[in-house]
């Protein structure tokens, strides 16, 4: 890693999400990380300790509200995390809430708003 690059761990199932928002951050600098499920992204945020996540809400093997869940419980200086959702039901943004996510951003989503986002939270 070279000095003062921000590293962002994007945990999703979906090639093409994983695809665009690596495009995106790597031309913006950041270095980029990759989970494909919720037992990776547990993982990888222990031996990687990124400066920020961007959490898929429905994946294989752990839901990101329960690795959320997880992260926030056992690591006290977990890094601020982005939920993404294709589902926007009331009770999953408020659940995220009350875990402690940054921000909770609808799939389909707007690359610009996202990393606009990301920049926010990794200042």
């Amino acid at each position: 890693m070279s000095d003062g690059m921000k590293r962002v761990l994007i945990v999703d199932d979906d090639a093409g999400i994983i695809e665009v928002v690596e495009c995106a951050l790597r031309e913006r600098g950041y270095e980029v990380l990759i989970a494909r499920d919720g037992d990776e992204a547990l993982k990888r945020a222990e031996r990687d300790a990124p400066d920020l996540m961007i959490l898929d809400l429905v994946m294989p093997k752990r839901s990101g509200l329960t690795v959320l869940e997880r992260l926030k419980r056992d690591r006290p200086g977990a890094p601020p995390i982005i939920m993404l959702t294709g589902r926007d039901e009331e009770r999953h943004r408020e659940f995220a809430k009350s875990l402690g996510v940054s921000a909770y951003l609808n799939k389909p989503f707007d690359i610009d708003a996202l990393m606009n986002t990301v920049e926010d939270l990794i200042a």
